[in-house]
């Protein structure tokens, strides 16, 4: 007797038809995660955003799900990194293209894994995977778009104090899982109660549908207990001692990629409203700082073999009279590099102490394969000289208070900061140009990037912005004052000097790591059971995820 054949499989026009749905949907859900972020702050998006991505690849094949990764990435990284656009839509979109292949790879890991038990556990481990390899690959890394980064005011926002980023991405993440796991449960038994409203005896499927509905309810009561756990984390914001800064927003005449204007301008701006400030205090009118500080690149010229350049930095810090960090681009080893320093400048001695930025932006400050990609991409000639990376991290004696310096990008990476603390920073300077996307959005986001690293880290970070945004923001997250864009200003406060350490200090990346294995062990195993079943009767079922179809 024959065996009877196989059904024929659909078309492949047929199947892309199929999922299009899906695909609109996941461009949709990655468009309203963008909105989490600053400039919109819809934090609670961060949570619809996963549990849409997790119910979208619930079920899927390896293949289905990272098409519905990619369609949900792509769309995300576009509308969060529209401010590159100054720079050209190009890099806007083949940055995005990256970093969407990175959501791909998520996509995937969350259809294999939602077949294994407690598979929303699996799914927030993956996220913090994801983030994992973004932060270090490729080039070093590009952390922008971490849950724990539209969560920055949230209520989620003091369990960094314990496990830093990660453990805020994974608690925003296993919210959304719970969540799409909650529906998974409800709406099958929400569909049975209406098909039965005719026939009000039918005592099992009641019985049913009540059995469904509990394990759907625990599932969200979890979810609410997640979002509520923030509040039973201590922040810790008491001090020793304080320390009485200003913080010098020079701005630039012309903000775009030609922000510098002609040599000399933005030092002139910085020195300028240094100097009306001395002027303002030796009137009585401001308080006397203890330290004062300027944004990176607030000198164009390296003052160490410009003359003009230290002779005009000498002028305003002895007129202000007090220990100043100044920002200044300065000749590396050889001709084809240039160093971005934060320099300490004594108002008797002149400049001590400096920290060379260590993880320089690649297309920004650096262009990778060099000699090949400008043949091909000519704007990259603009990039004249490659920026050396500095060896050290930013821990300096500034007056009287042990500063830890970071600048710019560099807060979107958790070691360096967590560095900077746990090697006796007592109060964290994020010195910052954002001039070439002034009021793009950009500055917003690194704003809220700040907010977390000072919960984190129990630290008051002092944000230096040539034209803004500059911000005090306290140990609890809280800014105190902040600047408005393309505005020369000056903010004055006195903040706390801490020596304690927080929780996450101390256990530094394990947190990150334990919780990316977990994933990736869970994507292994549900791999490894779909092979097994694949052995066992040489045939394939319709839940089995290895298979790579077309979306």
């Amino acid at each position: 007797m024959a065996l009877p054949a196989d059904p024929p499989k659909p078309g492949r026009l047929a199947r892309i038809r199929a999922g299009l749905p899906r695909t609109g949907l996941a461009v949709l859900a990655g468009l309203l995660l963008a909105a989490a972020f600053p400039p919109y702050d819809l934090w609670p998006l961060s949570i619809v955003g996963v549990a849409a991505l997790s119910l979208l690849t619930r079920g899927r094949t390896a293949r289905q799900g990272a098409w519905t990764g990619f369609a949900f990435g792509f769309p995300f990284f576009l509308g969060l990194l529209s401010w590159l656009s100054v720079i050209g839509w190009d890099a806007t979109i083949g940055l995005s293209v990256v970093e969407a292949l990175f959501v791909a790879a998520l996509g995937a890991g969350l259809a294999v894994t939602s077949r294994l038990p407690v598979w929303p556990l699996w799914g927030a481990c993956l996220w913090v995977a994801q983030e994992w390899a973004r932060d270090r690959l490729p080039l070093g890394g590009f952390p922008w778009g971490r849950l724990a980064f539209a969560n920055t005011a949230s209520p989620y926002t003091p369990l960094a104090a314990l496990g830093g980023a990660p453990l805020v991405t994974f608690a925003v993440a296993l919210t959304g899982t719970l969540l799409a796991w909650s529906a998974v449960r409800l709406l099958p038994a929400l569909r049975r109660d209406s098909t039965d409203t005719e026939n009000t005896g039918n005592t099992a499927s009641t019985a049913s549908s009540a059995r469904s509905a509990r394990p759907a309810a625990l599932a969200g009561l979890g979810a609410v207990g997640l979002l509520l756990v923030g509040y039973a984390v201590p922040v810790p914001t008491d001090a020793a001692d304080t320390v009485k800064v200003a913080i010098v927003q020079g701005n630039v005449e012309k903000p775009g990629m030609d922000f510098l204007g002609r040599p000399m301008m933005v030092l002139n701006n910085h020195a300028g409203v240094t100097e009306r400030f001395a002027e303002d205090v030796a009137a009585g009118r401001a308080e006397r700082p203890d330290v004062v500080i300027w944004p990176e690149n607030s000198s164009d010229l390296d003052p160490f073999t410009d003359p003009a350049a230290r002779a005009r930095i000498d002028e305003a810090v002895r007129a202000v009279g007090v220990p100043t960090l100044v920002g200044a681009l300065v000749d590396g080893p050889d001709a084809q590099h240039v160093q971005n320093e934060g320099i300490v400048w004594d108002p008797m001695t002149g400049p001590g102490a400096s920290y060379t930025k260590q993880h320089p932006v690649p297309f920004g400050e650096y262009v990778p394969f060099r000699s090949e990609l400008s043949k091909v991409i000519t704007r990259l000639q603009r990039v004249a000289r490659d920026f050396y990376p500095g060896q050290g991290n930013g821990v300096m004696q500034l007056g009287p208070a042990r500063i830890g310096d970071v600048i710019c990008f560099e807060v979107a990476y958790d070691e360096i900061i967590r560095d900077t603390v746990n090697d006796g920073g007592r109060v964290l300077v994020v010195q910052t140009n954002n001039a070439t996307y002034a009021r793009s959005g950009q500055p917003e986001q690194q704003l809220a990037m700040s907010r977390l690293r000072a919960v984190e880290h129990g630290r008051s970070v002092l944000i230096a912005a040539t034209s803004g945004i500059s911000a005090v923001i306290a140990p609890d997250g809280s800014v105190v004052s902040r600047t408005e864009e393309l505005t020369p200003d000056v903010l004055t406060a006195t903040v706390p000097l801490r020596d304690a350490r927080t929780v996450a200090d101390r256990v530094g990346a394990v947190p990150e790591w334990v919780l990316a294995l977990a994933g990736l062990a869970a994507c292994g195993v549900a791999v490894a059971g779909g092979l097994r079943r694949r052995r066992s009767d040489g045939t394939r079922d319709a839940s089995d995820p290895l298979p790579m179809m077309v979306p």
